[in-house]
């Protein structure tokens, strides 16, 4: 996968605010993953993020 700080990821589950679209805030082992709709930030393993994603829009 290459997914960069910056890019925006949208997921299969939605977030309980109704979004599905996460900012990229850090990579690694861990992604640090910021909600588009409401500002939450979330840690979650690579390994989750990959299997859950749907779409990735680069940062410009």
């Amino acid at each position: 996968m290459d997914i960069q700080v910056g890019d925006v990821v949208t997921l299969k589950k939605q977030h309980p605010c109704g979004s599905r679209e996460w900012e990229v805030l850090r990579i690694g082992a861990d992604f640090r993953l910021k909600c588009a709709g409401c500002g939450h930030q979330i840690m979650i393993t690579r390994r989750l993020v990959e299997k859950n994603l749907r779409d990735i829009k680069r940062k410009a």
